[in-house]
């Protein structure tokens, strides 16, 4: 199958369900790259939506874990709460989960589940990439150079890192040849554009979707 791959949606429902429509489930592997969560304004209804996928087509679809996915499971888990968190996107989060109890019980668990990679022998996907550490560093996911927080150069695999974390200021994915990897948050919750990546199976670029954010998504 070709690979579909979604960059960060931070709770942008309607842009998300707007770029969906341009994923074929009978001939593409769904993949996004994390960071369902937080900033925009219907975070519980992103997240059901991809729930819900999931269990529909639970072959060809991947959800990967964010940093900001993370973070949530932090703030309403035994160790919480998380008020950095509640800082950096996560308010808007709990205040409109607190007016869903029951879709946070459900997504809770679901979110917990979430993998750190996908990768086949010419792709390789996550959330920040993996860097030049060791690999104990570089797949612990709360190691600030790991592969949920990393930010600035990659590794070079033999196969093309696909990732988001770190937003693209012209609202564009960015192929950095040096360590041939692809960046695509474009920056839906802050205004831009979100991306859908189509590759085929060997990492060939077959087209880049790029849905402007609606601006309902957005908070005021």
């Amino acid at each position: 199958m070709n690979l579909f791959i979604i960059g960060d949606v931070h709770g942008c429902f309607r842009t998300f369900s707007n770029l969906l429509k341009h994923w074929n489930p009978a001939t593409e592997h769904l993949i996004q790259v994390g960071d369902l969560v937080d900033r925009g304004t219907r975070t519980p209804e992103t997240v059901e939506l991809a729930r819900q996928l999931s269990e529909q087509y639970p072959e060809s679809t991947t959800f990967l874990m964010g940093n900001h996915e993370l973070c949530l499971l932090h703030h309403f888990g035994p160790q919480g709460p998380y008020p950095a968190w509640l800082n950096w996107g996560g308010r808007s989060t709990a205040d409109q989960y607190k007016l869903k109890p029951k879709l946070l019980a459900r997504h809770l668990p679901w979110l917990e589940q979430r993998q750190l990679l996908w990768q086949n022998d010419h792709v390789l996907v996550s959330h920040a990439g993996l860097a030049d550490f060791p690999l104990a560093v570089a797949m612990d996911r709360d190691n600030p150079d790991g592969i949920l927080w990393r930010r600035g150069p990659l590794r070079r695999l033999p196969q093309l890192q696909v990732v988001g974390h770190t937003p693209m200021d012209d609202g564009e994915p960015l192929h950095d040849p040096e360590s041939h990897t692809m960046y695509i948050d474009t920056g839906a919750v802050f205004g831009r554009n979100l991306t859908g990546l189509r590759l085929s199976p060997t990492g060939e670029v077959l087209a880049i979707v790029m849905i402007p954010v609606d601006p309902a998504d957005l908070p005021d």
